[in-house]
C-alpha cells in the first residue's frame, strides 16, 4: 500500500506563503495541567496577533475532541494518537502560512516530541504554562479534578496520571503571580525577539 503513495509536490512552500502573509509560520504549542491557563493565554495571545493583522488559527483539546478526535479516549495510546492528528493539523496550517496556537496538556514529553518532528524543529516553540496543581484545583473551572478524586475520572493528569515537566521549553511562565494578559504578552514579545513577528 505505502508503495503506492506519492505525496504531490506543490509549486508554493511554505516560506512563499509566510512571505506573502507578511510574517513567519510558527505553532505555539503551549503544555500545562488542565485549568493551567493555557487556553485562556493562547486565546489572548491570538487576539493580540489578529489586531496586529497577522494570521492565525487556534487548536484546542476539547473542541478537536468533539469533532477530529471524538473517536479518541484518554488512555495513554489514544493521547499519543490525539497529538500525533493534532500535529499533522497544525503541520497543514504552519505550510499554509499560519501561526499556530495549540493549547493541550500534553503530559508526555515522548508525545511532545512527536510533535516537534511533525512540525520541524525551526516551526515548533514550546510554552511550559507552570501551574501549581492546588491552583488549578481551585479554579476547576471544568469541575474535572473533583470527578477525578472522586474516582469518576481515571488517568487524570496531575491526580493519578503524570505529568513530566518539559524539559527545554522555548518559554516558561509560572502562572502564580502574574496575570493571564501578562503571559500572553511574553509570549508575544519572545515572537518578537524572535523576529517571528515585527515590533
Amino acid at each position: 500500500m505505502e508503495n503506492n503513495i506519492h505525496p504531490h509536490q506543490f509549486q508554493i512552500d511554505r516560506s512563499q506563503r509566510a512571505q506573502l502573509m507578511g510574517h513567519e509560520a510558527v505553532v505555539i504549542w503551549f503544555t500545562g495541567l488542565s485549568g493551567s491557563g493555557k487556553s485562556t493565554i493562547a486565546d489572548l495571545l491570538e487576539r493580540q496577533l489578529f489586531e496586529a493583522g497577522i494570521h492565525t488559527a487556534n487548536l484546542d483539546g476539547d473542541n478537536l475532541r468533539t469533532g477530529l478526535n471524538k473517536d479518541l479516549g484518554f488512555s495513554n495510546e489514544d493521547r499519543k494518537e490525539n497529538l500525533r492528528r493534532i500535529g499533522e493539523v497544525a503541520h497543514l496550517f504552519v505550510n499554509s502560512g499560519l501561526i499556530v496556537l495549540a493549547a493541550f496538556v500534553s503530559p508526555f514529553e515522548n508525545d511532545r516530541q512527536l510533535v516537534r518532528q511533525i512540525i520541524g524543529d525551526n516551526q515548533f516553540i514550546e510554552i511550559f504554562i507552570n501551574t501549581p496543581l492546588k491552583d488549578c484545583e481551585n479554579r476547576d473551572v471544568k469541575g474535572l479534578y473533583a470527578k477525578a478524586r472522586a474516582g469518576m475520572i481515571k488517568d487524570f493528569t496531575g491526580i493519578d496520571s503524570p505529568y513530566e515537566t518539559p524539559l527545554k521549553p522555548d518559554l516558561e511562565i509560572q502562572t502564580a503571580n502574574i496575570s493571564a494578559e501578562e503571559a500572553a504578552e511574553k509570549v508575544y514579545q519572545l515572537l518578537i525577539e524572535r523576529k517571528i513577528v515585527k515590533k
